[in-house]
């Protein structure tokens, strides 16, 4: 649910507040829909009703200081806390200093508080993109965090659009993993049980839903339900009034023109780029046109994390319908237990639980996407096997001996020791397996939130070095 306001507009009447608590006030009136975290001194406050939420999910003490219920937490922390409010559900916001004090005794406000602004807002899709708490591998790092946008049209019983009812539908939706980089896309006629709809939210278990205002009844009651307290997904609601006659195109090429103009700017690699950007705009006007006010809803949520350049990758774009792939429905994947058991909902136990012994945490990526899509084309499905077996063999012998050729010509007694195929194949696994999530990695790099050391510390380095 969204952050309630911590304050009520009766209560400015009669109260007076400090020069920092009306700060507070300006701030949350202003992103009412934002659990702030103030930096004063060298700690962050929680003010109101945020303060409450936070004693609560971070088991800190909250106390009245003034005017307002107030808890805090040591600035060194920041990445700590911000990840366990963002994967209780929540939308963070860093509030800092935007003055030295140096600054302050030298300017105009040396008698006022310091001035203080948004910095950063995070959410479970961003935070692995994000910058300063991103790009680590604890809390929800390790799972896929798509943020899906779901708009749609009512359709009469003949499969025209229709303004009433809603028990035939025709959906659009977008769905961005952030951090890697990964879009999918697609639009389909569900009817009133909305099976289809169901399956997709199911199999990419989305951390975040961005509904596109008005949804009828049926499938805004599905998403709730999905988003219940229990999940910790994050739900925004946002009017698609604006992407009506041709709206929703001229949004999304406002954007990739932007970004050629900024390629051109750059004068690097211009007619790589120019490429690109040509073969991601025939597939944007290739896009059916819900998933195109999907696509363009996304992009005005991203922008004001900044992330919103990620949706100009043409290459990152798939359909989720595929002639090779099959599309597994709600009731086989809940049924069957493929991605969640039925006594828990948890993972243990399911099939996806009991198949997962990968290495590294984009590889487990890709093996959920193979469980939930498998193929349709007997010789891919042999071309896969073969390659998963080698891999297999290939960890299973390690240890195993190094064969010995003998250098051709002559009556040379000299040999030379050469590694086995699968020996090599194994340590590169074994490496690959201890190495940080490059996905990710090369995707902050795009982002251009990725740290020196993060850098320094990735495998990317050492291929470079090589």
């Amino acid at each position: 649910p969204l952050l309630e306001s911590s304050i009520e507009p009766s209560e400015s009447d009669h109260k007076k507040y400090t020069p920092l608590e009306q700060q507070v006030v300006d701030l949350k009136n202003k992103y009412r829909d934002v659990l702030l975290m103030v930096e004063v001194g060298y700690r962050f406050r929680f003010f109101g009703k945020d303060a409450e939420i936070a004693a609560k999910v971070l088991g800190i003490y909250a106390h009245v200081d003034r005017n307002f219920l107030t808890a805090s937490v040591p600035t060194f922390r920041l990445n700590v806390y911000v990840r366990r409010l963002v994967s209780a559900g929540y939308k963070v916001g860093v509030v800092k200093q935007t003055e030295t004090a140096a600054i302050k005794a030298h300017g105009s406000n040396r008698v006022g508080p310091f001035g203080r602004g948004l910095s950063a807002l995070y959410t479970k899709a961003t935070l692995e993109a994000a910058e300063d708490v991103g790009g680590k591998e604890e809390g929800c790092g390790a799972e896929s965090n798509y943020l899906v946008s779901v708009v749609e049209k009512v359709l009469d019983v003949s499969g025209l659009v229709s303004n009433f009812g809603g028990a035939n539908v025709r959906i659009g939706i977008v769905g961005v993993e952030i951090s890697t980089g990964d879009v999918v896309y697609g639009e389909f006629d569900d009817g009133v049980m909305r099976s289809g709809l169901e399956a997709v939210v199911l199999s990419l278990a989305p951390a975040e839903l961005l509904l596109g205002q008005p949804l009828s009844k049926q499938t805004e009651k599905l998403l709730m339900a999905y988003a219940g307290p229990a999940s910790n997904v994050r739900l925004e609601l946002a009017s698609c009034d604006c992407f009506k006659d041709g709206g929703a195109l001229e949004d999304v090429m406002s954007l990739y023109e932007k970004m050629v103009e900024d390629n051109l700017a750059d004068n690097v690699n211009q007619l790589a780029e120019a490429t690109e950007q040509r073969n991601s705009i025939q597939g944007v006007l290739n896009m059916p046109d819900l998933a195109l006010q999907a696509l363009a809803l996304t992009i005005r949520h991203l922008k004001q994390f900044g992330f919103e350049r990620i949706l100009c990758c043409g290459a990152s774009f798939r359909s989720l319908s595929s002639r090779l792939e099959m599309n597994l429905s709600a009731n086989t994947l809940q049924q069957l237990e493929i991605l969640r058991n039925n006594s828990d909902g948890s993972e243990t136990g399911s099939l996806l639980g009991v198949m997962n012994h990968t290495l590294t945490t984009y590889g487990s990526r890709l093996l959920r996407h193979w469980v939930t899509h498998p193929l349709c084309d007997r010789n891919m499905i042999t071309a896969r096997l073969d390659a998963v077996s080698e891999i297999a063999l290939s960890m299973g012998s390690y240890k195993g001996s190094q064969s010995i050729v003998e250098i051709e010509g002559g009556d040379s007694d000299a040999t030379i020791m050469q590694p086995e195929l699968s020996c090599l194949l194994s340590s590169v696994l074994t490496f690959l397996g201890r190495s940080p999530d490059i996905q990710r990695g090369i995707t902050r790099i795009f982002h251009r939130t990725a740290t020196p050391s993060e850098v320094l510390s990735s495998p990317l380095s050492c291929y470079c070095a090589c």
